[in-house]
């Protein structure tokens, strides 16, 4: 059976992604734009213009001549391959995320299994507007940590809260490796870096059996968030494990609690 061609993209949809992908500071290199181009076979047409718009001119050029979307698809799924990514994983996040932006207006988002996968399509962009706004609301009233809001960002956009969840658990996972050089994952990531009779960091003076109490009670909070929330949404389909919009917020608010503990963590506790 033959795939239906991606509906076209407008003119400031199209833009609005080469202005990701291709940011100045953030974006592709200009090499790097030219290879992908010859990769998905589209003319690379202003080759000594500025990146975003070099890139624009030659997605539009392609998508005029086909009437379809599929070029601007593969040229952002070369763009985002995991495998380029490997060791730059904030960039990968950061720049998938704001794709996923535009590409839910088209009832499509990218996963990080490299992959488009459909999605609820805002009707019209007041509609967008409007979802991203009681989004924002509704997270300011809860003061959100921001590195939480950073890593789910699209799929709350897109009213996914199913992964959203999996995302904002994920920004604990990243911070978490960072202060330490870990690579363990989940609970286990937890009870290396917080467990054990001399824990590798301290949320306190870790002196007293109140202080001790208080660590093994974070270590069980903490452990609790990736078993509750991120376990089943990595390996339950969102039909078998629905989750409420309520319940995100508060998982959100649980894993800001975390963020912020552990950022209070100073050298003399490390």
């Amino acid at each position: 059976m033959t795939r239906k061609p991606i509906p076209a993209f407008t003119s400031g949809q199209l833009e609005a992604i080469c202005k990701v992908l291709a940011d100045t500071v953030s974006g592709l290199s200009g090499s790097e734009i030219g290879h992908i181009l010859a990769q998905v076979h589209v003319a690379d047409t202003s080759p000594t213009m500025t990146k975003w718009k070099r890139l624009y001119n030659a997605l539009v050029e392609r998508q005029n001549r086909d009437r379809n979307g599929d070029r601007v698809f593969a040229f952002i799924a070369r763009s985002l391959e995991p495998a380029r990514y490997a060791g730059q994983s904030e960039v990968f996040e950061q720049r998938r995320q704001a794709v996923n932006i535009t590409l839910s207006y088209l009832g499509y988002e990218f996963r990080d299994d490299g992959k488009f996968h459909r999605c609820s399509p805002a009707k019209s962009l007041s509609e967008a507007e409007a979802r991203a706004d009681r989004m924002r609301s509704l997270l300011s009233q809860r003061n959100i940590h921001p590195d939480v809001l950073e890593f789910c960002r699209a799929e709350l956009l897109q009213n996914d809260c199913f992964h959203a969840v999996l995302e904002a658990c994920k920004s604990v996972t990243a911070k978490i490796r960072d202060r330490t050089g870990l690579k363990s994952d989940g609970a286990q990531l937890v009870q290396d870096t917080f467990g054990g009779s001399i824990p590798l960091l301290k949320i306190n003076a870790f002196t007293t059996e109140t202080e001790k109490g208080e660590q093994r009670g974070f270590v069980s909070l903490a452990k609790g968030l990736f078993g509750t929330f991120r376990n089943p949404t990595a390996h339950e389909a969102r039909i078998l494990w629905p989750l409420s919009e309520e319940d995100a917020l508060d998982l959100f608010a649980l894993a800001s609690y975390v963020h912020r503990r552990i950022e209070r963590i100073n050298s003399s506790y490390d």
